[in-house]
């Protein structure tokens, strides 16, 4: 835990990591508790609509007769298991299971639709998967194409051995794989980043210094963002199960004010995680939220726009973060230590060494490569059966970001990515998997996915599209591939624009020029 300060160097003087030899998340964010103080609410559940406070021992009783329960069904260390299920008591119960078994959790976006779910959980060699009574219709038809599910479960519906209680725990090292978070990038099937234990003690700084010296008396943490995504998983819920602090768990069916304001009024929220495209679509509603002690938000740049209406409609200033998923909240924002600068992630969270390498992998002044050193306990250990992408990452001792940035006067300026990979509404989107899915349909012959820039949601997803013969441009065609694409791959990955065209721009050796069509997009936009 940071040490409050005057000054933020102060806090980087005086920080120690304190990363046990064999640590486990699970016993650390529930057993823990559940034993000095088993009747303190670990999660508000809204998701019913009437909130229902759960304690820390009633969310180790839940998770240790899912332990016995996977365990009995062959489940042990090492294995992965799928986790298919939105925010809800029984979720965290399902990983907090998971890592008492020392086994790897598989988070999956309830979003997620056929490809996305077979590609990732075949690639994880997942051996279960735990779903709730809405997924468990859409995994049951996939099953004939995941060979190694064994065991599919739904909690709410089964019926646990009343003979088995407490549960041990796996002795695990704080290096042993705990998390297998998929990410997306611009070629190939997504990549496995492989967590360690370890790495929620690496998240604590990064989520402290974002809340302005988290725990305070009276927190309480919710975020919109699913809890399949590292935000949702490692920036709210572990963390708070961690402090102690109350988590709630809620479902918008559909983002809005008065869902947000309800929310934070009936669970008592005083800490939220937003990603940028929530704040946006708030400022758009003219809402103005009170009772708020911090907001955190990170996954792209704000604006100083955005955070003037923060202060205006939240009564503070937002914290930004920066990180991914590979190693996350390295760079934060802390305004109770210093004032943010427009256009900046924000400090080096003390612990981590970040900087901006040149291509020689040397720190340089001028505008480079983000980077973070090896050795930060947030940092993956590899990519899942990938050591040519794990290589790949590193230059030298430096793990690579992929954005571009500049160091200045201890704040990190971000200045774009390296890459092709897109952010809408909070989302990083891997072209590649949109393009092979609109492929796959009947009237598609070519197909090339960019980043348009967009208000809301910082870029929307663009589809240039090459027919086939006996096809023809038309609305209606636009609508068919909007579905295909929803309906096949993720509803948040479906392309909010297409294009049709003769040719797409392509190299000699047959690969497809995104830059040509980025700039053709980013054109459109400036042409309006």
């Amino acid at each position: 835990m940071l040490k409050p300060t005057t000054s933020y160097d102060a806090l980087c003087d005086s920080f120690v990591w304190d990363i046990p030899e064999r640590y486990n998340i699970g016993v650390d964010v529930c057993d823990k508790w559940a034993e000095s103080d088993p009747d303190r609410t670990a999660i508000i559940d809204l998701t019913e609509g009437l909130r229902t406070d759960v304690s820390f021992g009633v969310l180790k009783y839940l998770s240790d007769y899912l332990a016995h329960h996977m365990q009995a069904n062959g489940i042990g260390a090492g294995d992965r298991v799928g986790v298919f299920r939105t925010q809800s008591v029984w979720t965290a119960a399902v990983h907090i299971a998971i890592w008492k078994l020392g086994a790897i959790s598989v988070p999956l976006f309830t979003l997620f639709r056929a490809e996305a779910l077979l590609s990732r959980l075949n690639d994880a060699g997942a051996k279960a998967i735990c779903v709730d009574e809405s997924s468990l219709q859409i995994i049951t038809p996939l099953l004939d194409k995941l060979p190694d599910i064994q065991h599919v479960i739904c909690p709410e519906t089964t019926a646990f051995d009343q003979d088995e209680c407490n549960f041990e725990p796996h002795d695990t090292f704080a290096d042993n794989p705990a998390i297998l978070i998929y990410t997306s990038g611009t070629t190939g099937a997504p990549k496995g980043a492989l967590l360690a234990h370890r790495a929620l003690l690496g998240h604590l700084p990064g989520v402290e210094m974002s809340h302005d010296f988290l725990p305070q008396q009276g927190d309480c943490l919710w975020t919109p963002a699913d809890w399949a995504w590292i935000g949702g998983l490692l920036d709210v819920l572990m963390p708070g199960l961690h402090h102690g602090i109350p988590v709630v768990a809620a479902r918008m069916q559909k983002f809005s004010a008065a869902g947000c304001q309800k929310i934070i009024e009936d669970g008592g929220v005083r800490n939220i995680f937003f990603p940028p495209t929530a704040l946006k679509m708030l400022k758009e509603e003219g809402v103005r939220i009170t009772g708020l002690r911090t907001v955190a938000s990170g996954g792209e740049p704000l604006g100083g726009a955005l955070l003037s209406w923060g202060k205006e409609a939240l009564g503070l200033a937002i914290n930004e973060f920066y990180g991914q998923t590979e190693c996350n909240m390295v760079v934060s924002s802390c305004n109770a230590l210093f004032a943010s600068q427009d256009g900046c992630a924000g400090r080096i969270v003390p612990g981590h060494d970040v900087t901006v390498i040149d291509e020689n992998g040397l720190p340089t002044k001028h505008e480079g490569d983000i980077a973070v050193r090896r050795g930060t306990p947030v940092m993956m250990l590899e990519y899942w059966q990938n050591p040519t992408a794990t290589r790949e990452k590193f230059r030298g001792d430096w793990l690579v970001m992929g954005d571009r940035g500049i160091l200045e006067n201890g704040f990190i300026r971000f200045v774009g990515r390296e890459d092709d990979v897109i952010t809408s509404a909070g989302y990083r989107i891997g072209p590649s998997a949109i393009e092979n899915c609109l492929l796959a349909h009947e009237a598609v012959a070519g197909a090339a996915v960019v980043g348009k820039p967009d208000k809301k949601r910082t870029e929307i997803v663009k589809a240039y599209v090459k027919l086939c013969d006996g096809f023809a441009p038309s609305h209606a065609l636009v609508t068919k591939l909007q579905s295909h694409v929803a309906g096949t791959l993720a509803a948040h990955e479906y392309p909010r624009e297409v294009a049709f065209v003769d040719e797409l721009p392509m190299t000699v050796t047959g690969k497809i020029i995104r830059k040509d069509l980025k700039a053709r997009a980013c054109a459109e936009v400036e042409n309006i």
